[in-house]
């Protein structure tokens, strides 16, 4: 995918975010790889804001800008990180979802609820609160990100991984319908969870196989 695409992309799902809610005001910051740099989302603007020649390259391995009048976001290191320790890593989508901070402000694990969850997201990661926008948080997200393509940023927010945006962003709102729902079904009662035979079940469909890589395809 050439650069202009991907800025075109970034821009798309930027605005997606805002739409649906799971970011406000100038919070969250998004991601994607062109080559050997990262484009990223400027510090300071609101998401619905960043037009596509907006996005700031920043060379992956020195983590050099090539913007002199605008800073990347304050959460670049974490992006940065996040690419160096997983090359499989095509995008980063860090967001606010109201749900999902709630449930890490009470419980340390979200369970398998349903096969969406299982098939797109698997395993979610969390990791304790750390000082946003700190190298000490940039290390504890990467430490987790070759294990989890979802990571609960403890009263923080959350990150998702793809390999493209589209996957990235995808995850990032299974994981916000998960949260909902758990935190629903807990305030009724105790919720039925699924097994772990059942989660591998669930993965092993071939049909689910060929949603996700459906999902991961290139868009043209």
């Amino acid at each position: 995918m050439s650069e202009q695409k991907i800025r075109e992309e970034l821009t798309k799902y930027a605005r997606k975010a805002v739409t649906q809610g799971l970011v406000v005001g100038p919070g969250g910051n998004i991601s994607a790889r062109s080559g050997s740099t990262m484009l990223l989302s400027p510090s300071g603007y609101a998401l619905e804001d960043i037009e596509p020649d907006e996005w700031i390259a920043v060379d992956i391995e020195t983590g050099e800008t090539q913007s002199e009048s605008t800073r990347p976001s304050s959460e670049v290191l974490m992006h940065l990180y996040s690419y160096r320790v997983n090359p499989d890593i095509q995008a980063v989508v860090h967001t606010h979802p109201a749900y999902t901070i709630a449930l890490s402000l009470v419980f340390d694990h979200l369970p398998h609820l349903f096969p969406d969850q299982s098939a797109l997201v698997g395993d979610i990661g969390f990791v304790p609160y750390v000082l946003p926008t700190t190298k000490l948080l940039a290390d504890a997200a990467a430490a987790k990100i070759t294990e989890h393509t979802a990571l609960i940023l403890m009263n923080h927010g959350l990150v998702t991984t793809g390999k493209n945006l589209r996957e990235a962003y995808y995850r990032t709102q299974v994981v916000e319908e998960s949260a909902k729902v758990y935190m629903i079904a807990k305030a009724a009662g105790e919720p039925r969870i699924l097994t772990a035979e059942q989660y591998k079940e669930i993965q092993s469909l071939e049909s689910e196989a060929y949603r996700v890589q459906l999902l991961q395809q290139q868009i043209k």
